[in-house]
């Protein structure tokens, strides 16, 4: 099991030290703010979408390793998903980092994202790791203002 946590240890260091997607794609018609007062991350998210398909993402922010490396792997799992299916990898990456399974059964796959499961037991850590994640639905949703993960 230590060999485990090592290797999703060494997934999360890797993407915050070396984030992919980490820039505004051209094209981008889609974005949304996300900020997490309590720990200082703040992430912009920047979506390309035709027909109905997520065809690029990106991500423009600073942050807490949890936070870059979420975004990073997010990135990466989002693209050329359709917005329904980008829609339940949320839920489901919400409910794993949460209560620790995979969800209501749909069939997305988390299996990439499963170096961010063990911040379920920081409740803290949680918002670090969903904050690029709610701020993803927000662009899909094109939903105007910034998304925070404290109540104002």
């Amino acid at each position: 099991m230590s060999e485990l946590r090592d290797l999703y240890q060494e997934i999360i260091l890797d993407h915050s030290r070396q984030p992919r997607n980490h820039a505004c794609p051209a094209g981008a018609n889609r974005e949304a703010r996300g900020d997490n007062p309590l720990c200082g991350d703040r992430v912009t998210i920047y979506l390309t979408v035709e027909n109905d398909v997520v065809k690029d993402v990106g991500f423009v922010g600073r942050g807490c390793a949890i936070s870059v490396a979420s975004a990073s792997l997010m990135t990466e799992v989002l693209k050329g998903k359709t917005v329904a299916e980008a829609e339940a990898l949320f839920r489901q990456f919400q409910t794993m980092v949460t209560k620790g399974d995979g969800g209501d059964g749909e069939a997305i796959e988390l299996e990439k994202l499963e170096a961010l499961a063990g911040v379920r037991e920081y409740p803290m850590r949680v918002k670090c790791a969903t904050l690029c994640w709610h701020t993803m639905a927000a662009a899909l949703n094109a939903a105007a203002g910034a998304v925070s993960t404290e109540k104002s």
